[in-house]
């Protein structure tokens, strides 16, 4: 953790967070994301980066050694709260190169960072609330 994300991000209980500029800048040194968003949760808005790993949160306890070691990896949630316990339990189990993306796909929409949105398909006020309407 302490080399690829030297110098970034600010540390909450032993946990490193990052901001959304400081995870696309780590990102496009060759860290992976790891989104841990429900299906439904994807349908409205999504990263826009090059490499990434779906890992919904309601199975990442069974899913979590798939992921690689090797690499740096950034958590991502919409609002950067399960992830952090996502991240917990990859440091339980030996991963070493991991932060959370502090606020989740909420704050990187709302620093303007790349993005897919479906405008057409979002109905709510607040991130909490969309639902899409295809549903």
């Amino acid at each position: 953790m302490k080399e690829h994300f030297k110098n970034l991000g600010f540390v909450i209980e032993g946990m490193l967070h990052l901001t959304g500029r400081q995870a696309l800048q780590c990102l496009e040194e060759g860290a992976v994301l790891v989104d841990i968003r429900e299906d439904f949760e994807l349908a409205i808005k999504d990263f826009l980066v090059d490499e990434y790993i779906r890992c919904p949160f309601s199975e990442f306890d069974q899913n979590f050694d798939l992921l690689p070691k090797d690499r740096a990896l950034i958590l991502a949630d919409c609002v950067g709260i399960s992830s952090k316990k996502a991240m917990q339990k990859l440091h339980d189990n030996g991963y070493s190169m991991i932060a959370n993306l502090a606020g989740g796909i909420a704050d990187w929409e709302k620093d303007g960072l790349p993005m897919n949105k479906d405008i057409e398909s979002m109905n709510g006020q607040c991130p909490c609330m969309i639902k899409s309407r295809k549903s």
